[in-house]
């Protein structure tokens, strides 16, 4: 039998191998194969050398299989570190984001996350940077809009005049 010629196989090797650490089951599924292999008669040492894999992996694995069996061998949860912000504040503070930041004395009109961070330190006593800020808009269900400018001497008409005709579509 002939050897394929599989061009640009970098490409494919990198996506195959996202495609297997990417997603829990493509894990699960990857550690039934290295630990078959060893099964198979193949030491812990030459399988993690086949696959690319540290020989105490190997033995991780095959010890979790021997104490769980097959369901040792899925991923387990990983829930990360705590929030800042209990779960019972939340609400409170997805009110307060709906109202305009002026409603609540600030001197501005939209939120943003140095508003955000400047609210939760001042009424929560929490110590957040910009970006948790902005993923904490995000978790809550809302997203950052800007409006857009417009020059106050812009006459309306014209403007859709300009549309109208423009060439660019």
């Amino acid at each position: 039998m002939r050897k394929f010629e599989i061009p640009d196989v970098e490409t494919f090797i990198a996506a195959i191998q996202d495609e297997i650490t990417g997603r829990p089951e493509g894990r699960y599924f990857h550690r039934l194969h290295v630990i078959l292999h060893v099964l198979q008669g193949a030491s812990s040492y030459e399988a993690a050398q086949f696959y690319g894999h540290s020989p105490r992996t190997v033995q991780y694995w095959i010890h979790r299989l021997l104490s769980h069996g097959l369901r040792g061998l899925w991923d387990k949860k990983h829930p990360g570190r705590p929030s800042k912000l209990p779960r019972s504040k939340e609400k409170k503070l997805r009110n307060e984001i709906r109202r305009s930041p002026r409603k609540l004395g600030y001197d501005q009109n939209l939120w943003d996350g140095p508003l955000l961070s400047h609210h939760l330190k001042e009424h929560y006593g929490i110590t957040l940077s910009i970006r948790q800020c902005q993923r904490l808009f995000h978790r809550l269900g809302f997203t950052l809009q800007r409006p857009r400018r417009q020059a106050h001497e812009a006459d309306p008409l014209k403007q859709e005049e300009f549309k109208k005709n423009s060439t660019d579509g």
